[in-house]
């Protein structure tokens, strides 16, 4: 049986459990090296707290935490993680492959350039071309990520920007296979109107009301406050936002929505953790990501696994695969509140076509899913 080292950062809800399943399912034998180091807590600077997951993700595969000598640890900048046994740790366990998760830190890039040419290394990253720099900068980055990539045997694309990001940095078509961007979508699926129906009376938005949902984090990237200068605008009392997260907007968004004077139907919620957030999704007519930069976007996942309507900004990466227009959401041009308004407009019209589109949704997303990246991993393992 070939056997997959794989270097991630810290259990992350997204990954973990394709390593379970991948040590599940037995076709090739997988151990991953954590190398953020052993915490059961994670300082997460876009939320500005201390995150602890409340579902599983240490359980069904093997790992190991790699000791992190840096003096600032964290997954925030490059010197974050640095692992001066991870290189023994990795030739120990005799792999026939690695599979690494992101290169900006200075450990997953010092293991690209040792290992190249000695074992075949897999890559996962969702990276687009969405966000341009200056022409300068672009050429000086163009001839970095190409050297970067020149370490990397065959990566797994999360969707079609991302494919085109590998492309443009050096990656063939043959060095290319697709494994969507997934979340646990049996989990969203699982029916929580109890506890939506409480949630929804304890903010006094009513059956007939069209409520509006983002949760994450209050970071001006996420362009919050167009949202809420948008709902604001509409001026109707019976379409409601609720903002779920915290973050260094936070105390902003407060302001404005006072200023604005309507807090009766503009909402905030701290925080939620993995095992009620399906309520939050649930509880909504419309998943809002109105982001000025997103590479991906894995709350519109999990919105939709819950039967929701989508509404995402252009430079969200995952629109271009994940959002039909007037089919199970709109998309509507970053940082344009005319653009946002005229979208959550038609939108808002009518629940009966909201409904429609979160069935569409739910469709859309069903072969998004864990299996599917295993599977192309396998199958990658099993060709080469």
């Amino acid at each position: 049986m070939k056997k997959l080292a794989i270097i991630s950062t810290h259990p992350i809800q997204y990954y973990a459990p394709v390593f379970k399943l991948l040590a599940k399912r037995n076709i090739i034998s997988v151990k991953v090296f954590y190398t953020l180091g052993h915490q059961t807590e994670n300082y997460d600077h876009g939320f500005n707290q201390k995150i602890a997951w409340d579902i599983p993700l240490l359980d069904g595969y093997d790992y190991e935490w790699t000791k992190n000598t840096s003096q600032s640890p964290g997954t925030h900048h490059p010197g974050g993680i640095v692992n001066p046994d991870l290189i023994k740790e990795i030739e120990e366990f005799k792999p026939d492959a690695l599979l690494v998760f992101g290169w900006n830190y200075r450990s997953h890039l010092t293991i690209l350039k040792y290992f190249k040419n000695k074992i075949p290394i897999l890559f996962r990253g969702d990276s687009t071309l969405l966000n341009k720099t200056n022409p300068i900068k672009e050429i000086l980055k163009t001839f970095y990520l190409k050297w970067v990539y020149s370490h990397v045997s065959h990566a797994f694309y999360v969707g079609k920007r991302n494919k085109a990001y590998f492309k443009k940095y050096g990656l063939r078509e043959n060095q290319l296979s697709f494994a969507p961007h997934a979340i646990d979508n049996e989990r969203f699926k699982v029916n929580r109107t109890p506890e939506v129906i409480l949630l929804r009376e304890s903010l006094q938005i009513g059956p007939d009301s069209v409520l509006i949902v983002y949760a994450g984090k209050f970071e001006p990237v996420k362009n919050l406050k167009l949202l809420v200068s948008a709902v604001a605008s509409l001026n109707t009392p019976d379409i409601h936002l609720l903002l779920v997260g915290n973050g260094e907007n936070e105390a902003d968004l407060k302001l404005q929505v006072a200023s604005a004077g309507v807090q009766s139907n503009i909402h905030f919620m701290n925080f939620v953790n993995q095992s009620y957030i399906p309520v939050i999704y649930q509880a909504a007519d419309i998943y809002c990501l109105p982001s000025m930069s997103e590479t991906w976007g894995l709350s519109v996942n999990e919105a939709m696994a819950c039967r929701k309507a989508i509404l995402a900004s252009d430079k969200v990466g995952c629109a271009i695969d994940l959002v039909k227009n007037d089919y199970n959401g709109l998309i509507f041009k970053s940082d344009n509140e005319l653009s946002l308004m005229n979208a959550l407009t038609r939108l808002t019209r009518s629940k009966q076509a909201l409904k429609i589109y979160g069935e569409r949704s739910a469709e859309l997303i069903e072969s998004w899913n864990f299996k599917s990246i295993a599977e192309a991993i396998e199958n990658h393992m099993q060709t080469k």
